[in-house]
């Protein structure tokens, strides 16, 4: 059957763990040696129902969509708020270990990013760069970090979502060569683990009907093999269809057909089926309404896609799932979903993977991680996924292995001050592969990012000292040494500053709890840094923070502003977000100091 809600979500859509290793296998426990890499290093490939390492370790991908470079915009949302490193930092922070891209074949045409904000030193390396350069740099921080990389074919252009994978005006021919250039643009680039062949095939598509023009699974071979033609080391990630002999499901969610007529590619080992799963806030489905609602859901989901992975055919990956958790039907959902998808401290990566929909909160029919400011995290949405999170991946480079670092920036100057900005230049490092930006610190503080060898430090004071260095940075996010330092100082005098915070618990669930505090500057001069003090009257401990820096000593905490969001004028505000456990309890005194 056809979900009318479906179209309305695809055009909305247009508008605290360790790197360490995963390595728990089937049964037992073993100790990682120190001499192996960590887990998830190299390219990867499956056994059974299992996703393995280069070696040979069972890996989890646990991970969040974000969505954009399939849109109108050809960039991921929400960098007209924020700097992509900061985001893709917050995430990792959070407990995701793996990135859904999803694209459309328009970015292969030079499409130019939109809505990309370059003020207060944000994104600046992103800076005249087409889509697939802005692709690169996102994988490469994402790998430079621990994380991995799916690229998803959502769409064959950014006007909508197509029932099969190619229409009158992207035809498989096109389809076929752009898998094979986005294969061949990542070959030895191990951030990048796989594709996604064709997002939520649906009526007429079929499986298994041997229909070349609607069959989707002859199609994701063929699709598949073009893949692995260019990058033999990929994972190909193939979605279900909408309807199997008559039984339909959610677009994409319905791999009934596997068992009869499994994906068989030129390269074995590298098939790992992939299914989409929702709630109401999406569309009605008549299990919702069942009388043995939420009992039922593991049965639906074993008919649909989860015998695959239980009859040890091929791992699973739950590419999309999500809700506004607005309803108690959603709530029930959301928490069965994660329950059948097998708790990570239970059975650690003999599991389902997941990638949740979505980091961004301007997805129509189901919001984000992310609230409506692009920096607040839904920290109850984000608890009911804690169960099933993994560890990052500490074996990603982020450029195909490359380990040197560039030269030490020299000859840094200070070519102007005033008493709101300081201008710096300095010559050109040097790299194996090539230098991509320079990072600029003001003190221990990054001050911003730059492409070329210049850069204005507006986050200061009048009347002010500042010692400054640059560090170059490489592809692969190796930097180098830091140059030789320069003190400037601004012209004028400085003002009072002073600053409040607002500490609110934005919600409870008795063993843990979620909460936003808001920074503001009541001063009259612009700051530079933050520092919040308080101390808990109860044994609430902080287990992992966003857009700020901790350290907890008994019931004192000490929160300390990031390298992007320290500077504030006069009357400006930021915030950030954390969680602890058990429950919340009294709203503790905060104190507030501004320099």
């Amino acid at each position: 059957m056809l979900h009318p809600l479906r179209a309305f979500r695809r055009a909305a859509r247009i508008v605290a763990f360790s790197a360490a290793a995963l390595l728990l296998p089937l049964a037992g426990t073993v100790t990682a040696q120190a001499a192996e890499p960590a887990a998830g290093s190299g390219y990867w490939h499956t056994s059974g129902r299992q996703i393995l390492d280069a070696g040979n370790h069972p890996v989890r991908i646990a991970g969040i969509n974000w969505f954009g470079f399939e849109t109108a915009n050809y960039v991921p949302h929400g960098l007209w708020s924020r700097d992509y490193k900061s985001m893709i930092d917050q995430m990792r922070s959070l407990g995701y270990n793996t990135i859904r891209l999803p694209y459309s074949d328009d970015i292969f045409t030079g499409t130019q990013p939109a809505s990309i904000n370059y003020s207060s030193g944000m994104n600046t390396d992103l800076a005249g760069l087409d889509s697939l350069q802005v692709m690169d740099r996102i994988v490469d921080h994402a790998g430079s970090v621990g994380m991995k990389v799916i690229l998803d074919r959502h769409r064959p252009d950014s006007a909508g979502q197509s029932a099969l994978w190619y229409t009158s005006a992207v035809p498989e021919s096109t389809w076929l060569a752009n898998l094979k250039s986005l294969a061949a643009r990542y070959a030895g680039n191990d951030a990048v683990v796989g594709i996604d062949l064709h997002n939520e095939p649906h009526d007429p598509a079929c499986w298994g009907c041997g229909d070349t023009t609607k069959d989707w699974r002859l199609a994701a071979q063929r699709g598949g093999n073009a893949v692995l033609s260019a990058n033999p080391d990929l994972l190909i990630f193939v979605e279900g269809v909408q309807t199997v002999d008559g039984v339909s499901g959610w677009w994409g969610g319905n791999l009934m057909g596997v068992g009869q007529y499994p994906v068989e590619l030129s390269v074995p080992h590298k098939v790992v089926y992939s299914a989409h799963d929702y709630a109401t806030s999406v569309a009605q489905q008549p299990w919702f309404t069942d009388a043995s609602f939420p009992a039922n859901m593991p049965g639906v989901w074993d008919k649909y896609w989860g015998y695959i992975f239980k009859q040890n055919i091929a791992p699973v990956w739950v590419g999309e799932f999500g809700t506004t958790l607005q309803s108690a039907t959603d709530q029930k959902w959301l928490k069965a979903l994660a329950d059948y998808l097998r708790p990570t401290g239970q059975y650690g990566a003999d599991s389902f993977s997941w990638t949740f929909w979505s980091w961004n909160p301007n997805s129509g029919d189901t919001g984000g991680i992310l609230k409506d400011d692009w920096t607040t995290v839904d920290t109850v949405k984000d608890g009911y996924l804690a169960s099933i999170k993994a560890p990052g991946f500490g074996g990603g480079t982020g450029g195909g292995g490359d380990t040197q670092a560039p030269t030490a920036p020299a000859g840094l100057t200070v070519t102007g001050t005033t008493a709101s900005s300081v201008s710096l230049s300095w010559k050109a490092a040097s790299d194996d592969t090539g230098v991509t930006g320079y990072d600029v610190y003001r003190g221990s503080t990054k001050a911003g990012t730059a492409t070329g060898t210049t850069f204005t430090d507006t986050g200061v004071t009048a009347g002010t000292s500042y010692t400054y260095t640059v560090r170059a940075r490489d592809a692969a996010g190796n930097t180098s040494t830091p140059s030789a330092s320069v003190t400037a100082t601004t012209t004028g005098s400085g003002g009072n500053t002073g600053c409040k915070a607002v500490y609110t618990v934005n919600g409870d669930w008795g063993s843990g709890f979620g909460v936003d505090v808001t920074v503001t500057n009541t001063g009259t001069a612009p700051g530079t840094s933050w520092k919040l003090t308080w101390t808990y009257g109860g044994s609430q401990k902080i287990t992992n923070m966003w857009n700020a820096s901790y350290t907890q000593s008994g019931a004192s905490v000490t929160v300390t502003s990031t390298d992007y969001n320290g500077g504030l004028a006069a009357g400006a505000h930021t915030a950030f977000g954390f969680q602890g456990t058990p429950a919340a309890g009294a709203v503790p005194t905060v104190s507030c100091t501004l320099s």
